[in-house]
């Protein structure tokens, strides 16, 4: 059976499933992974707090970095700097968790800083 023949198929009590071309999904739902960070998968809209690291008291351990399920530290090699991409941190303080140094990370409260919370100009 082809690839065009799965895409488009009878099945049993739902009637026929016709996937527009430009909607197609690679045989066995791979998907190439995006490059770099997609402002339309900015989800930060419903953060409470956001993590602030403490220059001083960070050891650059890279713990916040390996930890953070939604890869929003970024490490720079060249500067051996660390920096924080806020449009897509949740809150959800698992890298606050992972910390090892006390106080080098802390949840601070997202209405404390210019903005509050960070909001999409439209909802998709």
């Amino acid at each position: 059976m082809s690839k065009e023949d799965n895409m488009s198929k009878a099945l049993p009590g739902y009637g026929t499933i016709v996937v527009p071309e430009d909607r197609v999904v690679p045989f066995g739902a791979v998907t190439p992974a995006p490059v770099g960070t997609q402002k339309l998968f900015q989800t930060s809209n419903w953060r409470v707090v956001r993590p602030v690291r403490d220059e001083e008291k960070c050891t650059k351990c890279l713990q916040c970095y390996l930890a953070c399920p939604d890869a929003c530290w970024v490490y720079k090699a060249e500067d051996e700097s660390m920096e924080w991409v806020g449009d897509f941190c949740k809150g959800c303080q698992v890298c606050i968790q992972a910390c090892s140094v006390d106080g080098a990370l802390v949840a601070v409260p997202e209405l404390d800083f210019e903005g509050g919370v960070v909001r999409l100009d439209k909802p998709f």
